[in-house]
């Protein structure tokens, strides 16, 4: 057994995502980011493949993919209030980190194990920005999964897929506590 964390392991039992819609300005700067993305980047990833990379967006960059979002959701026929949602979560976003699954061709690693992976850095650039202090929120909805989007505003390539829209900021409010699965109604023990 290594040497135990306790700091981190409590960490790890309470932490909370923060709502995109309550967080603001200020955002992590270029270095302390850089540290964030760099935590991301420690995550399992079978084959060292790097079956991700990391897009950041700011500024004029979330404007304009606000505006982006606001005309293929028209086009699309989407609802209003989904579209201006949407919109919102690009518009009001102080900093948004777009995590990018990238699949590679390997005779070893399934694509299956690659998107598991991509899914850790999420996960790991989540607990790192709330580790650090900041409030942060994956979030995905139709605009990651709509390709001609993805291809035009994010320059995505056919093997790559957006696998989290990452909002991290300073948080306005903590939200409340909310309810959490039960381990035990979820977990089979087996010792034979």
């Amino acid at each position: 057994m290594t040497t135990p964390n306790p700091a981190a392991l409590d960490f790890l039992l309470t932490r909370r995502s923060r709502p995109a819609k309550t967080l603001t300005g200020p955002a992590p700067d270029d270095a302390r980011l850089t540290t964030l993305l760099t935590a991301a980047a420690r995550t399992p990833d079978h084959g060292k493949l790097e079956p991700w990379r990391f897009i950041v967006l700011k500024g004029k960059a979330l404007e304009r993919l606000a505006e982006a979002t606001r005309l293929r959701g028209k086009a699309l026929g989407k609802d209003e209030a989904m579209i201006e949602k949407s919109v919102s979560a690009f518009a009001d976003s102080p900093l948004c980190v777009v995590v990018v699954e990238v699949q590679k061709d390997s005779p070893k690693i399934p694509p299956i194990e690659q998107t598991y992976s991509a899914g850790a850095a999420c996960l790991a650039l989540l607990n790192a920005a709330l580790a650090d202090g900041w409030g942060a929120n994956w979030l995905s909805g139709w605009m990651a999964f709509d390709r001609p989007l993805v291809e035009k505003e994010l320059g995505l390539a056919e093997n790559e897929s957006v696998a989290a829209y990452m909002h991290i900021g300073t948080e306005t409010s903590t939200p409340p506590e909310r309810p959490r699965p039960d381990v035990q109604a979820i977990t089979q023990w087996m010792d034979e």
